[in-house]
């Protein structure tokens, strides 16, 4: 009767101070300040898939839905830069392709002309004419060579621009996967060149690295 007695005792005593550990270890992490990151990590996290089906529907989506805004100028500009470049080498090639096939139908009819409007002596450098470019064979030649150059200048923006589409969605995934992994802020690295002393080989050298998570 008495060992009960005395368990009563303490178990009315212990659990009030147990309970006041429990408040105090609440309330210090309350008090610890969270970054926002932090903060969206204890609520919400992204679904990989779901970034790379937004990605490949709007340029751009993934990352707006993986809330990293700060690769939105990057996607973009890569886009725009892309962009360009199709549609610049695109009209070359549009152009050098017309002239060819404009001073090759006028030889063949006999009507070459040194008129500015036809569309083989638009193009050409300020200064020249066709008889300073060789002649007409010449030019026509150089033409033919111009497109070929044109379009394969085309071809590869648009294989670039594809490679820039694969990479913004690759980033959407791997960000969503990485978004709760978290790397200290006291990452450093640390390397030492040490001197020893061993029995064996006498007085021995060594360098030492150490990384801190």
């Amino acid at each position: 009767m008495k060992r009960l007695v005395i368990y009563i005792l303490l178990a009315i005593i212990a659990i009030p101070a147990w309970a006041q550990v429990q408040d105090q270890t609440t309330d210090n992490l309350d008090s610890i300040p969270l970054t926002q990151k932090e903060i969206d990590r204890l609520f919400w996290k992204p679904d990989p898939m779901r970034a790379v089906w937004l990605g490949a529907v709007i340029p751009g989506a993934g990352q707006i839905y993986n809330r990293s805004y700060w690769k939105l100028p990057i996607v973009y500009g890569g886009f725009m830069g892309c962009i360009y470049a199709i549609t610049w080498t695109n009209n070359q090639y549009i152009g050098y392709k017309d002239a060819y096939r404009d001073i090759y139908y006028d030889m063949q009819n006999g009507t070459l002309s040194n008129s500015p409007d036809k569309s083989y002596n638009a193009i050409l450098p300020e200064g020249y004419t066709i008889e300073t470019m060789g002649g007409a064979s010449t030019y026509q030649s150089r033409l033919k060579e111009w497109q070929n150059t044109a379009r394969r200048n085309r071809d590869l923006s648009i294989l670039v621009s594809i490679a820039v589409y694969a990479l913004s969605l690759v980033d959407a995934y791997v960000d969503a996967q990485l978004f709760d992994f978290d790397i200290s802020n006291d990452l450093s690295l640390n390397v030492t060149p040490q001197l020893y002393y061993d029995l064996q080989n006498q007085r021995t050298a060594e360098v030492k690295m150490a990384i801190k998570f």
